[in-house]
């Protein structure tokens, strides 16, 4: 690994600096934790000034080594988009091992999917984020290389103080010549339940597909306001589960039935009918149905734009009607001035 250190030394960050940045990684700055250890939020001394972190700090028991912390330091390193999380830097001293990033206030979507106050436009624009991100590594004309991200989900999209989505946690990351086809013959599945395309887990072929799947998902319980799995009394209920029986389209406009009741009311129905299709098409069986990401991102685009739509002329309707009224009572007041000036 000595030629990556040489490579990135750049972004290399003495763990004195981590340290005095965490407090010594104390508890009240942890704020998560997940399948590779602890995050903490710290405020680190640059070059630029202080700025605030997240500080991804690997623990080896977790299963996640070396060769995913490369990984991550190399693909945060070549692939820059303003929806896709920044690396600020890391550190790789003795047996620490921590990713330096951008801070996001808003922490991760999974948090917002019940929060009355997320609005189906705010949805819709977190979702186009995203879907910008994914569809950006998944371009080889953007890229040079053929990314798949491989664990898509809704706590892998983080939030900037703007809601502007970031994609993060790009350690499972397959990537390839940009002439090489977008399958990857795997030995065993990584992942997260309730987001992996089925014909990953049966077959063991990871195709960009495979993030299509794994984003519809995401779309769905963004659209129903749930995790895609919930466990209740120790039985297991899966969200995708629910909404394929309400697929063929035959089904569709009874859909409603699971949309998170405190955004149904001002959908445009021509906005969720975009957004439900969509929706669906990344999560059908067979790989040649689902869309590419860049169609993805036309479509919530355009459901998007049909809810401006619904919602903005109402606005300007009541502006303009205000507008009218003034003028009317200005010609009014001014007329009755004048008749008691002649009079």
């Amino acid at each position: 690994m000595r030629h990556l250190m040489n490579n990135f030394g750049h972004l290399k960050i003495e763990l004195e600096a981590i340290k005095l940045a965490t407090n010594n990684f104390a508890e009240e700055n942890c704020i998560g934790r997940g399948g590779f250890g602890k995050v903490y939020k710290g405020e680190l001394v640059h070059s630029t000034g202080h700025i605030i972190v997240a500080l991804k700090r690997l623990d080896p028991k977790f299963g996640q080594g070396n060769p995913e912390f490369w990984k991550e330091v190399i693909m945060l390193s070549l692939y820059k988009h303003e929806n896709i999380i920044s690396l600020l830097g890391f550190c790789d001293e003795g047996n620490e091992k921590v990713l330096v990033y951008e801070y996001a206030p808003r922490r991760s979507l999974d948090s917002y999917l019940n929060n009355g106050d997320l609005t189906w436009i705010r949805r819709l624009e977190i979702c186009i984020g995203a879907a910008r991100g994914l569809a950006y590594l998944h371009n080889p004309g953007e890229t040079q290389q053929r990314v798949l991200h491989r664990d898509i989900k809704s706590s892998n999209i983080l939030l900037d103080e703007k809601w502007n989505a970031k994609i993060s946690d790009m350690g499972l990351s397959k990537f390839g010549p940009a002439n090489q086809q977008y399958t990857f013959l795997v030995s065993h599945t990584v992942g997260t339940l309730g987001y992996c395309d089925p014909l990953y887990i049966e077959s063991g072929l990871l195709t960009k597909e495979s993030d299509v799947y794994s984003f519809g998902v995401v779309l769905f319980e963004v659209l129903c306001g749930r995790l895609c799995i919930i466990i209740e009394n120790g039985v297991q209920e899966s969200l995708i589960g629910l909404v394929r029986q309400y697929y063929p389209q035959n089904k569709i406009n009874k859909i409603s039935d699971l949309i998170f009741g405190n955004i149904k009311e001002g959908m445009n129905p021509k906005s969720l009918d975009k957004f439900v299709k969509i929706a669906y098409r990344c999560l059908e069986r067979d790989l040649k149905d689902r869309p590419l990401m860049a169609d993805v991102v036309s479509t919530l685009e355009s459901a998007l734009e049909y809810q401006v739509s619904n919602d903005v002329p109402l606005y300007l309707r009541v502006f303009s009607l205000g507008c009218f009224m003034l003028r009317i009572t200005r010609v009014h007041f001014f007329h009755i001035i004048k008749s008691n000036i002649i009079g």
